[in-house]
C-alpha cells in the first residue's frame, strides 16, 4: 500500500508529476548554483516521499545497485563511534555520505514514472547555455563571472570539463545512432555539439581529470559497440585527437606538460603546486590507512589526520587537507579497508547495472566512468555538484533502465 493511502488520487497525481518536475529543475540548476540545488533537492524530496510505495523501496533497497549506497552511509554513520574528533567534525564528515541515499528513491521514482528523458534534456539545456557563457567569458573576460578561472562562468573549471565531457560523450551515442538511421541532419548537429563542448574541454578551459575520463570514455564506447575490434579503432581514434589537439593547442600543451614540471618542482624543492600536493596527500593517505586498516580513524577525521602529520619544514608538508583528493583515500582514511570494499562494490553494482544497450544504460555508463575516473584525482562523490551530479545520473538512468528491463519481463512489477 502506497505511504500516502490516505490522500485523494488526485493529491497522489500532482504530488508525482511536481516530483517529476523537481528533478527536471534540480538538473538544470547543477551546473549552475549550489544554493538552488540545495532548495530543489528539498522541495524534491517533500514532494516525492509522500508518493512512495513501501514495496517498491524495499524492492530497489534488497538490490546491490540500490542497497549498496544506503549501506555505505549507514558505515559511515556509524563510524562517527570510534572518531577522535569533536561531533561537529564528525557530523561534517558524515554529511557528505547522504546524498548518496538518493539513489534508491530515484529507482523507484523513474521506473514508475519514465520521466528521465526531461532530466537529460533539461542538463543538456543547461550545460548548452554555460558552454555559451563560457565561449563568451573567454573571449570577452571582463564579463562579471562567478568564477576565478579563465573561461569558466560559475563554479570551477574542474566541474564544468567533466560537465562537458558527460554531453559530448552523450551527444556522440545519439549521433551515432541518428546516422545508423539516415538521419543525417539530426545527426550532423548533434555531432557538432559534441565537437562544441569537446572543443571547449581541449582549446578553452582543460580540466586535466577530463583528459584521463575521455579516453576512458572511448575505449568504454569502442568495446562495448564491436568488442575488441572496436576497443583497437578507439585507441587509434584517441591517438588522432591527441595528436591534433597536441598540434593545435598551446594551451592543451602546457595543461599537460605542467603536470611533469610541478612534479619535478615538488620533488626537488617542495614546492606546493597542484600536482605537488596531491602526490604528498597520497603518500599521506596510505600511511593514515596503515595505521588504522580494518575500520579507519572514523568518520570525520581526515582533517585531524592531516593535522598529526603536518610538517612545517617544507610549504607541502604545512599543508593541512580537508579531502586527500582521492575518493578511496577518503573513505580508507574513515572507514578502512572494509568501507573501501563497500564503495568498490557499489561502484562495481551501478557500472553492472548498466551494462545492457541503450541510450539509459549508456548515459548511466558514462556516470559512472567519470565518476570512477575522476575519483582518483579527486573525492568526486564527496564534492557537492560532483556528487549529485553522480546521484542524479545513476539514479534517473537507473530507474529508466529498470523500467526498460521491467517492460521486457513477462509478469515482472511495472
Amino acid at each position: 500500500m502506497a505511504l500516502t493511502s490516505y490522500m485523494r488520487p488526485v493529491d497522489h497525481t500532482r504530488l508525482t508529476t511536481a516530483a517529476d518536475w523537481l528533478a527536471v529543475a534540480t538538473a538544470v540548476s547543477l551546473p549552475w548554483s549550489t544554493s538552488a540545488t540545495g532548495i530543489l533537492v528539498v522541495l524534491w524530496l517533500i514532494a516525492l516521499i509522500p508518493t512512495l510505495d513501501g514495496a517498491d523501496l524495499r524492492r530497489e533497497l534488497t538490490t546491490a545497485a540500490g542497497g549498496l549506497p544506503v549501506a555505505l552511509v549507514a558505515f559511515g554513520v556509524l563510524g562517527m563511534a570510534w572518531a577522535d574528533v569533536s561531533w561537529a567534525e564528525r557530523w561534517g564528515g558524515v554529511s557528505s555520505f547522504f546524498r548518496l541515499l538518493v539513489i534508491p528513491l530515484l529507482f523507484v521514482q523513474f521506473r514508475r514514472s519514465g520521466g528521465g528523458q526531461r532530466v537529460f534534456v533539461g542538463f543538456l539545456l543547461s550545460c548548452v547555455a554555460l558552454l555559451i557563457a563560457s565561449f563568451a567569458v573567454k573571449i570577452w573576460p571582463n564579463i562579471p563571472r562567478a568564477s576565478v578561472d579563465v573561461g569558466v562562468p560559475v563554479k570551477g573549471y574542474i566541474l564544468q570539463s567533466v560537465e562537458f565531457t558527460i554531453c559530448a560523450a552523450v551527444l556522440f551515442d545519439l549521433a551515432m545512432t541518428k546516422a545508423s538511421l539516415r538521419q543525417w541532419k539530426i545527426s550532423a548537429g548533434l555531432a557538432v555539439l559534441a565537437l562544441a563542448f569537446l572543443g571547449n574541454i581541449l582549446f578553452v578551459v582543460t580540466g586535466r581529470t577530463a583528459l584521463v575520463i575521455i579516453p576512458a570514455l572511448a575505449l568504454l564506447y569502442g568495446y562495448r559497440h564491436s568488442g575488441w575490434k572496436g576497443f583497437l579503432g578507439a585507441c587509434a581514434l584517441m591517438s588522432a585527437v591527441a595528436a591534433v589537439g597536441w598540434t593545435a593547442s598551446p594551451y592543451l600543451r602546457e595543461r599537460v606538460s605542467g603536470v611533469w614540471s610541478e612534479t619535478e618542482r615538488y620533488e626537488k624543492n617542495s614546492e606546493a603546486n597542484s600536482s605537488g600536493l596531491r602526490l604528498d596527500f597520497w603518500k599521506k593517505s596510505v600511511g593514515f590507512i596503515e595505521s588504522a586498516p580494518l575500520l579507519g580513524h572514523g568518520t570525520g577525521s581526515i582533517t585531524d589526520e592531516f593535522k598529526r602529520a603536518k610538517d612545517l619544514r617544507t610549504p607541502v608538508g604545512a599543508t593541512i587537507a580537508a579531502n586527500p583528493h582521492n575518493q578511496t583515500f577518503a573513505v580508507g582514511i574513515q572507514l578502512g579497508l572494509l568501507g573501501i570494499a563497500v564503495l568498490w562494490a557499489m561502484w562495481l553494482s551501478h557500472f553492472l547495472l548498466f551494462r545492457e544497450a541503450g541510450l539509459w544504460a549508456w548515459i548511466g555508463l558514462v556516470v559512472v566512468t567519470q565518476n570512477v575516473v575522476g575519483s582518483l584525482f579527486n573525492s568526486f562523490l564527496f564534492d557537492f555538484t560532483e556528487g549529485w551530479l553522480y546521484v542524479l545520473g545513476v539514479g534517473v538512468a537507473g530507474g529508466m533502465v529498470l523500467k526498460a528491463r521491467a517492460a521486457r519481463t513477462p509478469g515482472s512489477a511495472p
